[in-house]
């Protein structure tokens, strides 16, 4: 069953709000990475490479939570958890995508070194259950 994001919360994603990532590592301890976000619907869309620790935790374990604050009032957050599904179609596009809304720049422009990147993944993530105050 999915979760329903508020208003408030999609308004939050909606803008060049920064969120931080968690995926499970082989071990079982936290592997988290402050990530751009892009929201679909209730889903969010993030960007990895196929190399990254991200995409491989997610590979062995779907599960992920997602931490998003309200810079304007740090108190308030929301706590995203779900599951990731995963893609390479499309992934160019989102992380251009969302370095304009970031940076304002095409991420070739704004991250020159990005040429050698590995392919690019789109992370769907599901939301399962959303707790905190936004």
């Amino acid at each position: 069953m999915s979760a329903v994001l508020s208003d408030r919360l999609k308004s939050l994603l909606d803008g060049p709000v920064f969120v931080v990532l968690g995926t499970v590592q082989p071990d079982g301890s936290p592997q988290m990475s402050p990530v751009w976000v892009k929201r679909d619907g209730d889903d969010l869309l993030v960007s990895t490479t196929v190399d990254r620790r991200k995409k491989k935790n997610l590979d062995r374990d779907p599960r992920i939570g997602v931490v998003v604050q309200d810079p304007e009032s740090p108190y308030e957050y929301a706590e995203i958890r779900g599951t990731a599904e995963m893609t390479t179609e499309g992934g160019q596009e989102l992380i251009d995508e969302l370095s304009l809304k970031y940076t304002g720049k095409k991420y070739a422009e704004f991250n020159p070194a990005s040429a050698q990147d590995a392919e690019r993944v789109v992370v769907r993530i599901r939301a399962r259950k959303v707790v905190g105050s936004l």
